[in-house]
Order: C-alpha cells, then sequence, then structure tokens
C-alpha cells in the first residue's frame, strides 16, 4: 500500500459543540474555511475556530502514526506492509530523511498553531454571549488543554522543540527560526497550560456521553498531568499519584466496563471507562486506519497489511494465560502473502491487529482511546510501587487483572511489582501506542530491544535493533532543519 494512496484517505473532523447551553449543539464547519476579514468576532466564530482544533485529532499522527512510534518501533508488533520508512522504524534504523517524522513534526505544530489562534482570538471577541456560564473560559481552557496535548506528543519523541505560544504571521527568521528549547521548558509549558485548563474544565458538560467523551473534561486534564508527571526527566510520583486519584475521584465517575472486549467492539463507544476518545462517525468523518491492518476477510482485499503482532506479544499474551485479551487484540487469518517473522510460506496463518475491528471501505467508526480508565489504574499502580507502597501497588494492578480472570499478581516486592505492572499495561494497552514510552520511561528500552530474539525466516537470523540511549529520541526531521538553521540535532544522528 503506497503511501500516497493512504493520504487520499486522510479526512476532516467536525465536532458538535455549543456556545450558550451544552443541551443545544451547533453543527460548525471549522474557522479555517472562514476568510481572515470576518473570522473570529461572534460566539459561532470562537466555538468554530475551536471545532477545527478538535480537527487535529484525525491527522495521519493521531490516527496511525503514533501506533507505529509507539507499538511498532518496540516489541509489540512488526511494521507489515510494504512501507521501507516504517521497516525502517521498526528496525531501529531511523534517520532524520524518513519522511514520516516530517510529517508528524508538522502535523503535531500545525495543530499548535490552530490551538495558539483560538488562545490569542476568543479573548477579544466582544460577543457576551460567550460570557453565559463561563463559555469564554472554557473554551480557552479547552485550547490550553490541546494545546499542551501535542506539545506532550512532540517532548516525549524528540526532547526540547521549539516553544510557539503565540501565532506567527511573520516571515522574519527572527520569528520563524526559533531554536529549540529546553525538555525542561517544554514540560514546564504543558503543566502550565493543564494548570489553567483545570481552572475552568468541568468534570461533565451534560448528560450527553458524546460530547463529554469527545472533548476536554477536567478528567482528560488530569489524566495527561498525571501522564507528564510519569514521563518527565525529573518525574514526580507523588504528583503522578495526586492526579490518578483526581481522576478516580471525578465526578464523571468512570469507572472500568466488566467486560473488555466491549472496549473494542464497536458498540460500546463513549463508555464509562472512556476518558476521551476521538469520535469517528464515518463518512466524512471516518477511520481510515482499520483498513490498513485488519486482515482480508474484513477489508475485502489482498494486500499485505500493517502493524503485525510480534511473537513476542503473542507469547507475552500466552504466558500470562491472558486468553481476553488476546483474543480481543489479535485475529488469525491465513494470508495470501508471506510473513518473514511467522510463516515464510503464502497462505499461511498469522496473527493481524484487531483492537480495530471494522474496517468499512476506509470509512471505520472505530475510535482511538485518547485516556481510558484502565491506563490511569495502572500509572496508580505504578506511582504507589515507586513511592514504597508495594501492597496498595498490588490492589490497583489486581483490579485489572481480575477483569480478563486472571489471578492475583504475583509480584512479592517492589522490582517484581515493576515489572510486573510494565507487563499489565503492555497487555492492557497494546496497539494503544503506550509501549515504547512506558519502556523508555523505565529504563527498559534498551535491554529489551537488545534482548529480543526476533527471527527472519528468511535468513534465519536474528534481527539485531542494535538500540542504543541516544535512539530513546528520534532525530530532528532534516526538512525542518533545512527551513530552520537554528534548529539544532539529537545527538548520535547525522
Amino acid at each position: 500500500m503506497q503511501k500516497d494512496r493512504i493520504f487520499q484517505f486522510i479526512v476532516a473532523m467536525s465536532l458538535v459543540v455549543s456556545f450558550s447551553s451544552c443541551e443545544d449543539f451547533l453543527d460548525l464547519k471549522p474557522i479555517s474555511e472562514a476568510t481572515t476579514a470576518n473570522a473570529y468576532s461572534t460566539a459561532n466564530d470562537a466555538e468554530a475556530a475551536l471545532t477545527g482544533l478538535y480537527d487535529s485529532f484525525q491527522s495521519e499522527y493521531y490516527i496511525w502514526d503514533n501506533i507505529i512510534f509507539n507499538d511498532v518501533i518496540s516489541d509489540n508488533y512488526y511494521a507489515g506492509g510494504d512501507n521501507p520508512e516504517i521497516f525502517a522504524i521498526a528496525g531501529l534504523n531511523l534517520s532524520p530523511t524518513n519522511s514520516r517524522l516530517f510529517n508528524n513534526w508538522s502535523q503535531i505544530y500545525n495543530a499548535i498553531a490552530k490551538a495558539n489562534t483560538v488562545l490569542e482570538k476568543v479573548p477579544q471577541i466582544e460577543d457576551p454571549r460567550l460570557d453565559l456560564n463561563n463559555r469564554r473560559e472554557q473554551i480557552l481552557a479547552e485550547a490550553a488543554f490541546l494545546r499542551a496535548f501535542h506539545y506532550y506528543q512532540l517532548v516525549k519523541m524528540w526532547g526540547g522543540v521549539p516553544l510557539v505560544t503565540r501565532p506567527i504571521n511573520s516571515l522574519d527568521p527572527s520569528e520563524t527560526h526559533l531554536p529549540r528549547n529546553t525538555e525542561d521548558e517544554v514540560y514546564q509549558q504543558i503543566i502550565t497550560d493543564l494548570e489553567f485548563a483545570l481552572e475552568w474544565l468541568p468534570d461533565t458538560y451534560n448528560n450527553n456521553a458524546s460530547l463529554n467523551k469527545a472533548r476536554a473534561t477536567a478528567g482528560a486534564a488530569n489524566a495527561l498531568m498525571a501522564t507528564v508527571y510519569a514521563q518527565k526527566p525529573d518525574r514526580d510520583y507523588t504528583q503522578v499519584l495526586h492526579y490518578c486519584i483526581q481522576v478516580e475521584e471525578s465526578s464523571a465517575n468512570y469507572t472500568l466496563l466488566s467486560n473488555f472486549a466491549h472496549l473494542f467492539d464497536g458498540n460500546h463507544y463513549n463508555n464509562a471507562e472512556s476518558i476521551m476518545e476521538v469520535q469517528f462517525t464515518g463518512d466524512t468523518e471516518a477511520n481510515w486506519g482499520p483498513q490498513l491492518l485488519l486482515p482480508p476477510s474484513l477489508t475485502g482485499d489482498s494486500w499485505r497489511k500493517f502493524v503485525v503482532p510480534s511473537v513476542n506479544l503473542v507469547n507475552a499474551f500466552d504466558s500470562e494465560g491472558d486468553v481476553i485479551r488476546k483474543n480481543a487484540s489479535i485475529l488469525w487469518e491465513s494470508a495470501p502473502w508471506a510473513d518473514e517473522f511467522w510463516h515464510n510460506t503464502v497462505g499461511s496463518t498469522i496473527p493481524f491487529a484487531y483492537r480495530w475491528k471494522s474496517a468499512n471501505g476506509w470509512a471505520s467508526t472505530n475510535r482511538q482511546y485518547i485516556f481510558r480508565l484502565a491506563d490511569i489504574i495502572l500509572l496508580k499502580a505504578e506511582a504507589l510501587n515507586e513511592l514504597g507502597q508495594v501492597e496498595q501497588a498490588r490492589v490497583e494492578i489486581n483490579r485489572i487483572r481480575s477483569r480478563v480472570n486472571l489471578g492475583p499478581t504475583p509480584a512479592t516486592n517492589q522490582q517484581e511489582m515493576r515489572m510486573a505492572i510494565l507487563n499489565e499495561r503492555r497487555l492492557e494497552l497494546c496497539q494503544e501506542a503506550r509501549r515504547w514510552d512506558d519502556l523508555r520511561r523505565m529504563d527498559m528500552a534498551v535491554d529489551v530491544m537488545n534482548n529480543l530474539q526476533e527471527i527472519d525466516l528468511r535468513t534465519n537470523t536474528v534481527v539485531d535493533f542494535n538500540m542504543t540511549d541516544y535512539k530513546k529520541l528520534l532525530p530532528i526531521p532534516q526538512q525542518e532543519r533545512n527551513r530552520n538553521p537554528n534548529l539544532s540535532q539529537n545527538p548520535g544522528y547525522n
């Protein structure tokens, strides 16, 4: 499947939002379709600008490449497919000229530019409707949350990046050729944005789950804050624990679904476990990702699919006796191609990534979770364990295990519990773009990748991932460095 064909299926998102009352929804087009002259003068304009900002969750990075740079780059999945640049990512042979780096960098910064516009323009709008029920402040809080979320994607992948916190309307190099801020400065900006967001974001907007799960809420901001404090270099597990508890104590009443499979069966959108999810509804608001991953019986085509579960991941499910999550995550089917890691013979049965269930001809309604409660419970368990509260951590991990009929964790001390939580997150959150972040956070990426015994059946040789510390960060895209001479490269890359 060639990349130019993939791009033609990138679609736009249009969220239903309201300004004066969350009971009355306005179906608004993104304000990017309006002209500069008449934009940003009414409450409708403010809502439309915010709609355009939520659009960004349907960019290629958030549909698919976040999985490539978290699950495929790790020990969870193989590249599959036929794209040499994804093969390079899976093999940890990253080059600054890999076009996926520049595409993702550009898409995320475009989302940040939208947030900056909302944050600058909305305070200037003189429409009294924006002052009803603190709607102006809520819009700004939503934009601040989204800017924080996008900067978090950048900083965890690349380290320090240029901080742009206002619209840039000049071609002056002093405005456009910005040097990198430090990693700490980026994380501090993220925290500042989230602290502001938490002042104004409600736990819920109303009783409509499709609205509460689509938009930034206090629950989503607390979940991101917990994640940030865990992932930043000077992690603070006291803060992680605090924000995880804030999620659990939300009046949104997040609860684990009793049936794990319901999370991914396509029939339980906006469920009680979901904190925030992308609202794919089909047609022009569709998810094209499933067509790339699901087997021919579900996609109606015969070309080789991407994101193939690894032998190591399947063994991890089997070693744990985790039948429920394995069956909800992996589908086995005969493939009309040879697979170099499973069976190097055409027609052999291989596993397919199956968290998405329906392709629907590039117009799937299958969704991605931005945050869900199980992720936060396991992060809470990690925080408790790192703070020396091993028995309390045991309670949290067992909440997740019991849902899928697994017995209590056998971990007996802090180190065993650390590894148990890491493995539990792997099985619970595979294909949800968490694994590489987890391995790097726990300083396990180098050891895990260099100890993998992945056999290329074409040559019957073990794959050498040659993982080193510098590969924990991605190379800064060369196209962006060509444009901006003040942008330094990460160590280890040419």
